[in-house]
């Protein structure tokens, strides 16, 4: 591809709605849904129930290290390196990075967009891009950051999964023109994903999809903000040791 597609109906497996494209460079990357639970620690329901099914999401990924952190909407991206293992909880970031392979990744959503980022030797970026996230363009750190692990955005894989649509996805002419430089005299929607693609491709990068899943308009499959799940599901991305 060399421009940003539709990446179709991806393909559904236990629960995960798995990005196209990465499995062919041996990058596991998926977005669970509402039939997993919610993973989300602010939610209503037992801590212990939803620290279970971090556990039992882990385990499913082979034990493998766990990166995670307390998102705050900003375009922050801690780089992991091996050395550790467990679970980590890092705190105020909205990005991962991994340059080599066997550390696992992941980003809470409801609305917000998680973005896949890999290349075929193994670096990986996994990125909750929320509006604040999207105009910061964390997009661009981490092609930036990845361009220093031997990754250039021409020979990157992104993709943009299940996340609010440009349909649904309503904000005020503040943030609106924030987005996209473009004044409004209303409330006006629009569309986070076809902007994160955009400024993918403005940087280099030739192969892009995004999901057709909407978290609103498929509310019965994922969890929505603005339908008023309190719950999340997770970006989960991890490029498997070789």
């Amino acid at each position: 591809m060399t421009s940003a597609s539709a990446g179709g109906l991806a393909q559904q497996v236990d629960g995960r709605e798995m990005a196209p494209g990465f499995a062919g460079i041996g990058i596991l990357a998926f977005t669970t849904t509402r039939s997993m639970g919610t993973f989300g620690l602010q939610g209503g329901e037992p801590v212990g129930e939803v620290f279970a099914r971090w556990g039992a999401l882990r385990e499913s990924l082979g034990g493998a290290r766990l990166a995670s952190a307390r998102q705050v909407h900003g375009a922050t991206i801690i780089r992991h390196v091996p050395g550790w293992s467990g679970w980590l909880r890092a705190d105020d970031a909205d990005g991962h990075l991994a340059p080599l392979r066997g550390t696992a990744m992941a980003v809470t959503v409801a609305d917000c967009v998680p973005v896949f980022v890999g290349h075929r030797n193994g670096a990986a970026a996994l990125l909750h891009s929320g509006w604040r996230g999207t105009a910061a363009r964390i997009i661009a750190e981490a092609v930036t950051m990845l361009a220093k692990e031997n990754a250039p955005a021409s020979e990157l894989i992104v993709h943009c999964g299940p996340a609010i649509c440009g349909r649904c996805y309503e904000v005020s002419p503040d943030v609106y023109a924030t987005l996209t430089g473009k004044s409004v005299d209303r409330p006006t929607t629009v569309d986070l994903r076809a902007l994160i693609a955009d400024h993918a491709r403005s940087l280099g990068v030739r192969e892009i999809t995004v999901s057709e899943r909407c978290t609103r308009c498929d509310n019965d499959r994922f969890y929505s903000h603005r339908a008023g799940d309190a719950g999340r599901q997770l970006g989960v991305m991890l490029a498997e040791p070789r």
